[in-house]
């Protein structure tokens, strides 16, 4: 007497059934990669002059000095990065 398996236990993930897919996927993640690093070095280069239009320093981001210990937390510049980031990509995929 055979028994008939529960579900299909020979079903095969769509990289295997499809390389072709796989390999663009992973064109499109590698050149994404280089995009956001090419990103961070420009900023990196570019931060001195960012440093003076106040982004690094807005009222809301989070400063504590006491002694040789100090913290820094930009809350409120990350939000603004983060809406005018949002707002490129959201006129961009128009």
């Amino acid at each position: 007497m055979d028994i008939a398996p529960i579900g299909d236990y020979h079903q095969t993930s769509s990289a295997a059934a499809n390389p072709l897919r796989s390999s663009r996927k992973r064109v499109e993640m590698r050149a994404w990669l280089i995009t956001i690093g090419l990103v961070f070095i420009a900023v990196g280069l570019l931060w001195p002059w960012l440093a003076k239009l106040g982004l690094g320093r807005l009222p809301g981001d989070i400063v504590v000095e006491r002694g040789s210990f100090s913290f820094y937390f930009p809350i409120v510049t990350s939000l603004v990065i983060s809406v005018v980031l949002s707002l490129i990509f959201w006129l961009l995929n128009r």
